[in-house]
């Protein structure tokens, strides 16, 4: 199993270029093809044209984002053919969380950034991280805004808590597991109050990634109540100094997660290691 092709979301922010970087030594290491998709915020033109004076901005917004899209076609193509990676350039026009997913939905990895409160041009949708979790159908590589490490899936963490996501999530990176130093199985709470049928051991999941020619280790931790999941895997990994987090997204609805707090939430506004999702 491997991944073969390969999509990495550009923009014109300050941490597109170290993205497109990792998203070349992945797809160097697995011989995959490599799609850039270069997505800006679209304002809305009808909207503008309606206040006085706005006419002149999107004029100028326009004419900014092509010098910018053209600068990173150029440095796209011109690093693929320096990494020996087989490159494809896409330009896509419109609201960021309509295009995306479309395309995304034809690669075997989608690579993007975490939201960056900080670069507001990395911004090009509103909630685009969550949008393309729920609607790619693809797992997605998120990297952190604060970058990635030298290594990428050397040592992985990986989030068990027997729900149909971390399933998926744990066969989309298979790719990774079998090249990894380290792979350790991580189960938080795994004795919670819950019908037995309804959980799945984290041996008997390890013996499944085991036959895979993986080398993996389980860990149990128990947390209280009160006690974030997500502060606790991103403890975990910090503690393990692994590379690469892998683990489902939204196991509850994105509702639950907003209302009363999620792991996934949690990792997405606090990583710092990529992390590869799956929903």
């Amino acid at each position: 199993m491997s991944y073969k092709s390969i999509l990495v979301q550009l923009d014109t922010g300050v941490h597109a270029h170290p993205r497109l970087e990792l998203a070349l030594r992945v797809a160097h290491q697995f011989h995959a093809r490599l799609t850039g998709l270069f997505t800006t915020y679209l304002p809305d033109p009808h909207a503008l044209f309606v206040m006085g004076g706005t006419a002149f901005y999107y004029a100028e917004h326009e004419r900014q984002r092509h010098e910018r899209c053209a600068a990173l076609d150029r440095l796209f193509h011109a690093e693929a053919a320096r990494a020996k990676v087989d490159g494809r350039w896409i330009a896509a026009t419109g609201y960021a969380n309509d295009v995306v997913p479309p395309y995304a939905r034809l690669a075997d990895l989608v690579i993007a950034g975490q939201t960056d409160p900080q670069d507001p041009e990395s911004f090009i949708a509103d909630q685009f991280v969550e949008h393309l979790l729920m609607s790619a159908g693809r797992p997605v590589l998120l990297v952190p805004s604060t970058g990635a490490r030298a290594t990428l899936g050397q040592r992985v963490l990986v989030a068990w808590d027997g729900s149909r996501e971390a399933t998926r999530a744990i066969h989309d990176a298979m790719p990774f597991l079998p090249h990894a130093a380290d792979v350790t199985l991580l189960t938080v709470n795994a004795t919670r109050d819950e019908p037995p049928l309804w959980r799945i051991p984290g041996t008997d999941i390890a013996l499944t990634i085991a036959r895979h020619g993986v080398n993996v280790n389980v860990r149990e931790v128990s947390a209280s109540g009160d006690t974030p999941i997500g502060d606790v895997l991103l403890s975990q990994a910090a503690e393990s100094g692994c590379d690469l987090i892998v683990m489902g997204a939204y196991a509850h609805s994105r509702l639950h997660e907003l209302v009363l707090g999620g792991a996934t939430r949690t990792v997405l506004q606090s990583m710092t290691v990529p992390v590869l999702l799956s929903h």
